[in-house]
């Protein structure tokens, strides 16, 4: 007899806080924290407060980086200015969902690495801080795209 005559009970875990959509300002998207979680690969032991602050944060500084071309445009909101779709969304909500992603998971690795500095979390700090560059690197990239800008500025001296 092995000892399992009963079969396990496996309960779904409860409903994550952050499933409640974070709602922009009418003009720009909403951002959904969960579907951020997923596709960032945000681990779910991060609590849900936090993962909302650092998605409010990147909100701000996208909508802020994109409020120039936002006044130029005629649409009534951003998923109608004129773009190509891809898997039915528009080009530039992607761009805009990346760019908030990586923001605000740079924010989350930012703030979480003051957790640990011994000698073993000193090394974890150091290989983070390539991390968290290349994550503010592809929001910028992001934005940019959708500005129709290119990815660098070369200027002669």
């Amino acid at each position: 007899m092995s000892g399992f005559g009963c079969p396990p009970i496996l309960t779904p875990p409860p409903a994550a806080p952050d499933a409640a959509p974070i709602f922009n300002d009418g003009w720009f998207p909403d951002i959904d924290p969960a579907e951020l979680r997923k596709a960032r690969r945000i681990p779910g032991d991060l609590p849900a407060d936090r993962l909302r602050a650092a998605v409010r944060e990147a909100i701000i500084w996208t909508n802020d980086q994109l409020e120039d071309w936002r006044a130029e445009q005629s649409a009534p909101s951003f998923a109608e200015v004129p773009a190509p779709t891809l898997d039915g969304l528009s080009r530039n909500v992607v761009l805009y969902q990346l760019a908030v992603g990586a923001s605000a998971k740079a924010l989350l690795i930012e703030r979480q690495r003051d957790v640990d500095l011994t000698g073993a979390g000193q090394r974890k700090v150091d290989e983070l801080d390539d991390s968290i560059g290349e994550l503010r690197r592809d929001a910028l990239h992001a934005v940019r795209r959708i500005l129709g800008q290119t990815r660098t500025n070369v200027e002669l001296l």
